[in-house]
């Protein structure tokens, strides 16, 4: 099947002119590998997608090796990468998690807080309130280093063990994150049960309660085959960062039901589609997850990757 001239571009209205891809692959989708990656290969990984096109690509996490223990190498992984012309955030979770970040040169910090008591105990071992209180010296030892400085906040619009979140209750989460100074916030659908007039009811919540627009990023889950439709919903808004995982890596380590995050091949073919700027030469994307999955063992699950590239087992040295 030829695939010269697609997708056909058809712009719809009232959408963004360009979009941010923030790539969580090397972090989000690595850390939930049964096994960990080759420090070497996790680098490899991070260029390719630098090459790729990717300017924002989240390198690792600063967390206790005990915790998750497929991003131990943090303190080798990142001095590898200080050559990129790329952003490279990562993820802390506390003051030691920060300390350690900095030190190696960091500057685009992100911490991870979640909209509901029963995932702030399963992933933070805190109540909400009480990872607040973590959180906030930790964002303004950052800004006092002059880090740019993430919130993700987890759980937005379901919970495993709670069912549906209310609205007010992410709000509150997202305005403490602002109020003590990130710079931008994630909604994440960790669970992937999302629509798309829920998205649109939260984006707007958050406007009414002076958080703008283009404070905010996307985070979505693919559980429900609802990750594009939401993304959509979210541009239809004004959104203008959407995260998104090579070749759809990932998932969450506290929560089971959770499956991988939004392929960033996906996004890029409906982003270019809408005649929407990325920056991304997609076949270089496509090329890379097939690399990774090589040495993942496995075929991408992206449907993109699989329509694009090799969908027999594909080899790890290519």
């Amino acid at each position: 099947m030829s695939t010269e001239g697609l997708p056909m571009v058809v712009p719809a209205p009232d959408l963004p002119a360009r979009v941010r891809i923030h790539e969580v692959g090397a972090r989000d989708g690595l850390q939930n590998e049964k096994t960990a990656v080759p420090t070497a290969v996790k680098a490899e990984f991070v260029r390719r997608l630098a090459d790729a096109g990717l300017t924002t690509i989240e390198a690792t996490s600063f967390v206790h090796p005990k915790w998750v223990p497929q991003l131990a190498d943090a303190e080798e992984l990142f001095p590898l990468l200080g050559d990129l012309d790329a952003d490279l955030p990562v993820l802390v979770p506390n003051q030691r998690g920060l300390d350690r970040a900095l030190a190696l040169g960091a500057r685009r910090i992100a911490v991870f807080a979640s909209a509901t008591e029963s995932f702030a105990k399963a992933n933070l071992n805190r109540t909400v309130d009480e990872s607040l209180a973590v959180f906030e010296p930790v964002v303004r030892q950052a800004k006092d280093a002059g880090a740019h400085v993430r919130g993700y906040v987890s759980m937005c619009f379901g919970d495993p063990w709670e069912g549906a979140v209310p609205l007010h209750q992410v709000v509150k989460v997202c305005t403490a994150l602002r109020d003590m100074g990130c710079d931008e916030l994630s909604l994440g659908d960790t669970i992937g049960v999302a629509t798309p007039g829920h998205v649109l009811e939260l984006l707007a919540l958050l406007n009414e309660s002076g958080v703008p627009t283009n404070t905010l990023g996307v985070h979505f889950h693919d559980t429900y085959g609802q990750a594009l439709a939401n993304t959509f919903a979210a541009l239809q808004h004004g959104v203008t960062t959407v995260d998104a995982s090579a070749g759809g890596l990932g998932g969450c380590p506290y929560a089971k039901s959770a499956t991988g995050n939004l392929a960033t091949e996906d996004l890029v073919w409906m982003l270019h589609g809408l005649g929407i700027e990325t920056g991304v030469d997609l076949d270089r994307l496509t090329a890379t997850s097939v690399w990774m999955a090589g040495h993942l063992g496995r075929p991408s699950p992206s449907r993109t990757v699989r329509a694009l590239g090799n969908t027999t087992q594909p080899d790890k040295d290519q």
